[in-house]
């Protein structure tokens, strides 16, 4: 997985950053990345692994949907809603190795962990409920920016929509609030949208990962409008 520089994420994920600190009820940390599904070495060695570890079916069972603030998604019958293909569950694994490398190894995360969303309005229902909850009013002002930036950077109407709930011991989520994670794949454009984000207390001391993600955008220069 290539990740894909992209200011205008960038700036969207420091504006929503920010007005947590100014207007929220927690701070947010937020990842807003695409991610080109070309194939590194790492990523072939991965796809090795998981072949090697699954039944020869060429698909990968899901858990059913299960959203944020307790909302649960009516789920499909059959096998299309709850299973995937072994290459899209490999390139979900692969943009979050990519993502929190080198701290975290998602390598020998198991297919259950992941769901598939069964359409974009499920997916922007729960997390509006989510910032609405965080933000509060001050999230109106951003909404349709936020979703007018995704789509121009992954083509919304053509994605499938996934999410994962972490299983595992050490992971980057065990000491926030809460934390929601989706992925936005768009098979044709062969590229992945992650949208990551994690609640902290506002007592909690940013680590110093945390200080060099966040100064990393200078607000000041962006030429966004919305």
């Amino acid at each position: 997985m290539k990740l894909l520089e992209n200011v205008q994420l960038d700036c969207l994920s420091e504006l929503i950053h920010t007005l947590s600190l100014t207007t929220g009820s927690c701070r947010l940390q937020l990842k807003l990345e695409s991610y080109s599904c070309k194939m590194t070495g790492d990523d072939k060695k991965l796809l090795r692994h998981i072949t090697n570890a699954s039944e020869d079916t060429g698909l990968q069972a899901l858990s059913p949907p299960n959203l944020g603030y307790g909302y649960h998604s009516p789920t499909v019958s059959g096998q299309e809603q709850d299973a995937c293909s072994t290459r899209t569950f490999h390139c979900l694994v692969s943009t979050l190795n990519a993502s929190f490398r080198p701290d975290y190894d998602f390598s020998h995360a198991k297919s259950e962990e992941f769901c598939r969303i069964p359409n974009l309005n499920t997916v922007t229902e729960d997390i509006h409920n989510i910032f609405y909850t965080s933000l509060g009013d001050s999230f109106c002002d951003i909404k349709e920016h936020m979703w007018n930036t995704i789509d121009k950077e992954i083509g919304l109407n053509e994605c499938s929509f996934y999410s994962y709930n972490s299983d595992l011991d050490s992971d980057p989520y065990g000491d926030c609030l809460w934390y929601f994670n989706f992925f936005f794949y768009n098979k044709k454009m062969k590229r992945i949208l992650f949208f990551s984000c994690q609640a902290h207390p506002y007592g909690d001391t940013m680590s110093d990962d945390d200080d060099m993600y966040y100064s990393g955008t200078d607000m000041g220069s962006s030429d966004i409008e919305y």
